[in-house]
């Protein structure tokens, strides 16, 4: 007992430093994920946004210039009236790109730079003043000769300041990129000595644990093996005739029900055999049971082995089979597989050294000729068996008129 006492004094220790360590382990990840987050929030918010108002602001610069140009060239006035909107819209694109940058606040380099622009944007708008000045009063090609000589080059000298701002919140971006890979860093390294301490230390919980649960472990395995086992025979029983291991009426019918499915959508054909062994009570009568339990079996194997893999054979109960043929191509088939079935069954088989003759009645039913749905064809079937067992028409498959 003190030993007991002891084991469980060292476990319940040992499990509260664990949970110390998890704790610790994840109070630093969470704080270490927030400063990261805060970095990440400053280079997907602020930067980013700032080199997108910046390339608001250049693409706007373009437009305006364009505009401008097309005014130069247009002689139509309602057309020069059009590319004025134009020059207008682009302008106020250009200034609310600018004050937003503005608004969203600066660096001293960043000032400085943004005042130099500031100062080119007037000088910009002054000469641009001066083109329209000129279009207005007719003056097409000394409003050319200022927008070549001297509003261009200003536009491209903004925007080679632009991309100099750019480049400066690209730099940002980086540097702030290089602190979360730093933060990652040191976030990796504590979680990884907390890591590897709690998992030794789980490791040995574990193997202490494990000792003493060993037994009850197995036990556990045991039952849960044969409790797997009885849900599978089961399921077996559910779905199975017990003598002959074939499928019983209610697996039949739900894969009947599949066949008539698949062929009612692709406009298949399904046929249906209805066996019906002839004489089989005097075989129980004369021979016993015994060996009519054995013929029984015996008729289960020559079906499997007279159909295809994708047909189905099933045992309805007592001396009712019935054989599931997938898409068939027509009544041909189902006689094709009737006379092979027949001939399988009339071999003669020894039983306990007696020798009985397996003989069987066939009828025949086809989806959708002789039926639509599971119960119609199964009734076809057993009607076309019992005309046959009756003598109403002829044993041999070959003159039913199911051709």
């Amino acid at each position: 007992m003190p030993l007991q006492r002891g084991i469980s004094l060292t476990t319940s220790t040992a499990f509260v430093v664990l949970i110390a360590l998890i704790c610790g382990l994840a109070l630093n990840s969470l704080l270490q994920l927030q400063a990261l987050c805060t970095q990440m929030t400053a280079v997907v918010e602020t930067h980013n946004r700032k080199i997108d108002l910046i390339t608001q602001t250049q693409v706007a610069s373009h437009l305006r210039t364009d505009s401008l140009f097309r005014m130069v060239l247009a002689s139509d006035p309602f057309e020069r009236d059009a590319y004025f909107m134009e020059f207008n819209r682009a302008g106020f694109l250009v200034g609310s790109g600018r004050n937003a940058l503005r608004q969203m606040g600066f660096t001293p380099d960043e000032q400085r730079s943004f005042d130099a622009q500031t100062r080119l944007v007037n000088e910009i708008e002054a000469t641009q003043e001066r083109v329209i000045d000129l279009i207005n009063a007719e003056r097409s090609s000394d409003a050319q000769r200022v927008l070549v000589q001297e509003a261009i080059p200003n536009k491209e000298a903004f925007n080679h300041q632009l991309a100099e701002m750019r480049n400066l919140y690209q730099q940002a971006n980086l540097s702030a990129l290089q602190q979360v890979q730093q933060s990652y860093r040191r976030t990796f390294s504590f979680t990884l000595a907390f890591s590897i301490a709690a998992i030794a230390l789980a490791l040995l919980i574990a193997w202490r644990t494990l000792r003493k649960a060993k037994l009850r472990s197995q036990l556990i395995r045991e039952q849960m093996v044969e409790l797997e086992r009885s849900r599978a025979a089961l399921r077996e029983e559910a779905t199975h005739d017990p003598l002959t291991g074939l499928a019983n009426r209610r697996l039949f019918y739900d894969r009947l029900h599949q066949a008539v499915r698949h062929a009612h959508r692709y406009g298949g054909k399904v046929g249906i055999l209805y066996v019906d062994l002839d004489r089989f009570k005097e075989i129980n009568d004369r021979l016993g049971h015994h060996v009519g339990d054995a013929v029984l079996t015996e008729v289960a194997k020559r079906l499997t082995s007279s159909v295809r893999d994708s047909d189905s054979v099933a045992r309805l109960g007592g001396d009712e089979f019935v054989v599931l043929l997938d898409e068939v191509q027509g009544r041909q088939d189902c006689l094709a597989a009737a006379h092979k079935i027949e001939q399988t069954l009339n071999a003669d088989t020894n039983f306990y050294g007696l020798d009985v003759e397996i003989a069987a009645s066939i009828g025949q039913a086809l989806y959708p000729d002789d039926g639509t749905d599971e119960d119609a064809l199964i009734r076809a079937a057993d009607a076309a068996m019992y005309r046959v067992k009756s003598g109403c028409e002829s044993a041999q498959q070959r003159r039913l008129p199911f051709q």
